[in-house]
């Protein structure tokens, strides 16, 4: 079972890391390298530099996990209160080593310079504490071993942390636990939104403890990952095995990556395997669409370009769009993005075409076609067709990105012929 294993917690120290200046990029390399040890982190925090309050975060997580791991206040400077708060969460004593003072002495007069009084803070050691050495910096860490819980302090800066942790926790940790093994499988969905994927797929997953799912849905695109954690690897891919195909049976062709590639890339993939090329035609994604497909490195090998006609009189005049259709259905219509992605195709020269418009707001909405109505459309070997979507509006950003997804899922499955161009039904 999952919960028979060993959890950690991290906790970045520094007032720092609570404004907008400064981002906690060492959680994200703890992370990985626990999880490749089967370790699974379960809270991640971030505390100032205030020694009373990161006492209690401290005490709170040697309480619910086995690991505990600082990052940051371990400096000479009285705002770096690390030790000093770890000390009073154990109830333990903190000694000078002797040691540590003269190798800090050696390591400025290595540098040429000699050391302030201030910095022989850094050779304060909590009672029963391994002390890790920094040949990157001045800041040793701490290894403590205490009523069942192991806590580790290291330094904030990434060029000593990740060194440190590598070279001195990681064997530690490895020692201490038991063996345990995560896999992860991981899909990629679109054409569905958050809640209609939950409640298609919540009766497989929720069955389980072990695999542990988890559903992140982004604009037009929905990640589900399943991690699986066992004593031993052949046991975790047999859950996965368990699990994975009842939700792939559940989700069909709307999951488009097993891999974590982005849509962008798999339909790049499609296009290049199939010697097919793309144009776009867009209004209310104003580029977006062309700007997402040349993410890809080696895009051009099958993007043919873009037309960005935001006026009706630019899809007249760069599209051959018939300007009396469009004052007579308007803009925002399928035959405008009919005439759109056929006008696309037929100047650029390329397989297929994807056009986008819509009202992507927050204003400009009327009562036949609300914010969010957005009208795809793609012209293919088979003919051209559209469809109508209405989006979460409200977020001009988010209407646009939902398009964008939408448009590429559009031309996949159509690359893919999961469903024919002509059959494609308004929803």
């Amino acid at each position: 079972m999952a919960d028979a294993f060993p959890d950690a917690e991290i906790i970045a120290v520094g007032s720092e890391l609570l404004t907008p200046a400064r981002l906690d990029t060492n959680s994200l390399f703890i992370t990985e390298k626990l999880n490749a040890l089967g370790v699974e982190l379960v809270k991640k925090s971030v505390v100032g530099d205030d020694r009373k309050r990161l006492a209690e975060a401290v005490a709170a997580s040697v309480r619910s996990a086995r690991l505990v791991i600082l990052s940051g206040g371990l400096g000479p400077t009285e705002d770096d209160v690390t030790r000093e708060a770890v000390a009073t969460a154990l109830g333990l004593g903190i000694h000078v080593d002797a040691e540590l003072i003269d190798w800090l002495e050696k390591r400025f007069a290595r540098m040429g310079r000699k050391m302030a009084e201030i910095n022989k803070r850094q050779a304060n050691v909590i009672d029963g504490a391994v002390i890790l050495p920094n040949p990157n910096g001045t800041a040793p860490g701490l290894w403590i071993e205490h009523d069942g819980a192991i806590v580790m302090l290291l330094p904030g800066p990434p060029r000593e942390l990740k060194p440190m942790f590598e070279r001195e926790c990681l064997p530690r940790i490895e020692a201490a636990l038991p063996k345990q093994f995560i896999r992860t499988l991981f899909y990629r969905v679109a054409g569905m939104g958050e809640s209609d994927l939950d409640a298609l797929i919540a009766p497989v997953y929720t069955a389980y403890a072990n695999p542990v799912t988890t559903i992140l849905a982004a604009a037009g695109d929905i990640q589900i990952h399943l991690r699986a954690r066992c004593s031993t690897a052949e046991q975790a891919e047999a859950l996965l095995a368990e699990v994975g195909p009842r939700i792939e049976a559940l989700l069909g062709d709307r999951i488009y990556s097993r891999d974590g590639a982005p849509l962008e890339a798999v339909v790049g993939r499609l296009l290049k395997d199939s010697g097919a090329t793309v144009s776009v035609a867009e209004s209310c994604t104003g580029g977006l669409l062309g700007e997402t497909i040349t993410r890809v490195a080696g895009s051009s090998a099958y993007f043919a370009g873009g037309l960005l006609t935001y006026s009706d009189a630019m899809k007249t005049a760069l599209l051959g769009v018939d300007a009396a259709m469009l004052e007579a259905e308007t803009a925002v219509s399928a035959a405008a993005a009919e005439a759109m992605a056929a006008g696309a195709r037929e100047r650029t020269g390329s397989a297929w075409a994807l056009s986008v418009t819509g009202v992507a707001g927050p204003d400009g909405g009327t009562e036949a076609t609300p914010v969010g109505t957005v009208f795809i459309g793609l012209a293919g070997p088979e003919g051209v067709a559209q469809r109508r979507f209405r989006f979460p509006g409200g977020d001009r950003a988010r209407v646009r990105g939902f398009a964008v997804q939408t448009a590429l899922d559009m031309l996949r499955r159509a690359l893919i012929r999961a469903e024919a161009p002509t059959s494609w039904a308004v929803r």
